[in-house]
């Protein structure tokens, strides 16, 4: 339950520490309005209709037959169902770290991706295994090994997007930094120094990677964190902008405006 009026609503696992459900018979509550868990969600959507979308942190996304996201503990999500057809599995913190080591997902989630031909029919194989234990015998440790080789699948299609391994731990480790230190370290240099390379090697990775730089990236983490404060939180504009580490609230102000076009007062206001 939310902790005040204005906070996002959290769904909580209640006495389970792993459900799957399908889209046709997800709880209503997981598709209503504005909303964040305190868990993990995997939703496979394997049918959609043509304009199928969801947002998740702000950001809406169209979808496609076939694709998957994983939404972390904390994000925001939002999405009207329509008739889609497919799987929703959610998985306290504790089960899907076992599940999954990969730093970007358990940090920050994943937004919509396709799987190939080859890795949708084995996961399919995999869920259909999944369905039959968790309605039957429903026994934990077989149930987290079939969620395991999942993942395994699943992260195996999220990675072929990076090119070298060594790249792949790097943008890994520096979504956890940012992640850890984004109020209190803005610099390029902090994070290049943790992770050990130049801010150059690190900007290189980063680009190529993810088409970005790690100040944008920070920049980004930023901005998600004041529409989050100024959407759903009871904080001033001022308590905002000291609450993420800008030292003067109309810097802060205008930084918003920046990334933006707005200023957080008018965010606020219109998403009152």
């Amino acid at each position: 339950m939310p902790t005040s009026e204005k906070n996002i609503p959290t769904h909580h696992l209640t006495s389970e520490q792993f459900q799957l459900m399908t889209l046709d018979t997800g709880h209503p509550e997981n598709f209503n309005d504005v909303h964040r868990h305190n868990f993990f969600e995997i939703i496979w959507f394997s049918h959609v209709k043509e304009n199928s979308s969801l947002e998740l942190d702000f950001e809406s996304h169209i979808l496609k037959n076939n694709q998957i996201c994983i939404i972390a503990p904390g994000q925001v999500f939002n999405m009207k169902l329509r008739g889609e057809k497919g799987y929703v599995l959610a998985v306290s913190r504790e089960i899907f770290k076992e599940a999954s080591d990969i730093e970007t997902i358990l940090t920050g989630g994943t937004c919509p991706f396709s799987l190939d031909p080859q890795s949708g029919e084995t996961c399919s194989t995999i869920i259909s295994l999944m369905e039959k234990e968790y309605n039957g015998s429903s026994r934990l440790d077989l149930l987290k090994s079939y969620l395991r080789a999942f993942c395994i699948i699943i992260t195996e299609q999220i990675s072929l997007q990076n090119p070298s391994i060594n790249d792949r731990q790097r943008i890994q480790e520096l979504v956890s930094l940012i992640e850890e230190h984004y109020t209190a370290e803005k610099d390029t240099r902090f994070y290049a120094d943790q992770i050990k390379i130049s801010t150059h090697h690190l900007n290189d990775i980063v680009r190529l990677s993810r088409g970005t730089t790690v100040k944008k990236m920070i920049a980004q983490r930023l901005v998600l964190e004041a529409k989050r404060e100024l959407s759903f939180g009871a904080l001033t504009v001022k308590e905002i902008a000291f609450k993420l580490g800008f030292s003067d609230a109309s810097y802060f102000s205008r930084f918003f405006k920046k990334h933006t076009g707005r200023n957080p007062e008018g965010f606020k206001e219109g998403k009152a």
